[in-house]
């Protein structure tokens, strides 16, 4: 009898609809199917996850493509064969197409919207779990997960940034490690007037170049500094480097890094770094009266930039400094732009 009675209990129908008859033991054993299938994903999901987590830079982005397809595919798959399994007639889908409808249209485009932005974030594949990027309202951060709804970010101040996946679709992102292993970066400074050129220069290149952060010179990336233009209190110079990659993903502390190397280098070979200052003239108040009277009291007239400039050498208009400026105009080969001078994991990405 209690076998008769769990048969009948098995059997027994809960609904009937569009030629789908869905009974009790169906519904269970569907039920059981699913939460099968989402148990299956999140343990394949985890160890994914540990692999992608021990692997290399080059093989996290197709591990990550990986784990999000398993783990989506597995539910998918566990959901609709819970359903066939429920006595549910998917081909009667069509039924369900006006209240599904309906309910997107009352609330769930913006969820919708998200999902399907993540998948074509995962797709496309120019942002990638592992990137450092910025975005246009200045938040910076490295992607550290590719979600249904949302991309999370984490500052180099250990902070989590939840970022709507339609914003990596519909806004600018500025990707600092995308296609290459580094960015050239610029590092502004001053020197005063007077100083020697080509000294400021072999000086900074020589403590940029000493950096563990600097990579290796090559013909197409080569250390540098430019003279950018003549300020008020000085001459305003550029030490143009090609950082390591984790120095790109730190962008204000290695910019501080190679600040203080420079301001090191310079108080090392004893080259001033200006102040602002204002050098009043009291003559055009005065007259020649004044500027007698303030000799007279020993406060002598501060000679001019072209009194106190210092006579010029033969020896300095022989050999003058190297412009790395224009030499990187005349130079092809410094184009970091050209496909030819990417490393190679870049064209095993593109491919």
């Amino acid at each position: 009898m209690a076998l008769n009675d769990l048969e009948k209990l098995n059997d027994t129908k809960l609904l009937v609809f569009s030629g789908s008859t869905l009974t009790m033991g169906g519904m269970l054993t569907g039920t059981l199917i699913i939460a099968a299938s989402i148990i299956l994903s999140k343990i394949v999901g985890r160890g994914l996850k540990g692999l992608r987590e021990r692997s290399s830079q080059k093989s996290t982005a197709a591990l990550y493509l990986l784990e999000k397809l398993s783990t989506y595919g597995l539910v998918i798959l566990g959901v609709i064969s819970g359903l066939t399994t429920a006595g549910l007639n998917l081909s009667s889908i069509a039924v369900f197409a006006g209240a599904i409808g309906i309910g997107i249209g009352l609330g769930l485009q913006g969820v919708v919207k998200e999902f399907v932005s993540g998948l074509f974030l995962i797709f496309d594949r120019m942002v990638s779990v592992g990137d450092y990027v910025e975005l246009e309202s200045g938040v910076r951060g490295a992607i550290m997960e590719i979600g249904p709804r949302a991309t999370r970010l984490r500052t180099n101040d250990n902070v989590n940034i939840i970022v709507p996946n339609s914003t990596f679709i519909q806004d600018p992102v500025t990707n600092w490690t995308l296609k290459g292993d580094t960015r050239r970066i610029h590092i502004p400074f001053k020197v005063a007037y007077g100083a020697d050129r080509g000294k400021v220069r072999d000086a900074v290149l020589e403590a940029a170049r000493a950096s563990p952060f600097t990579l290796a010179e090559t013909e197409a990336r080569k250390s540098q500094v430019w003279l950018v233009g003549f300020g008020e209190n000085g001459l305003s110079f550029e030490l143009v480097v090609w950082p390591t990659r984790a120095a790109v993903k730190r962008p204000a502390g290695m910019h501080a890094a190679y600040t203080w190397l420079i301001a090191d280098a310079l108080d090392a070979a004893g080259i001033e770094i200006p102040f602002p200052q204002t050098d009043i003239r009291l003559r055009s108040v005065f007259g020649e009266e004044g500027e007698a009277a303030m000799e007279h009291l020993g406060w002598a007239r501060p000679k001019t930039r072209r009194e106190a400039a210092k006579p010029i050498t033969s020896a300095q208009t022989a050999a003058p400094a190297p412009n790395d400026a224009a030499e990187e105009l005349l130079s092809p080969q410094t184009d970091p732009t050209d496909p030819d001078n990417e490393p190679e994991d870049v064209a095993d990405r593109k491919s």
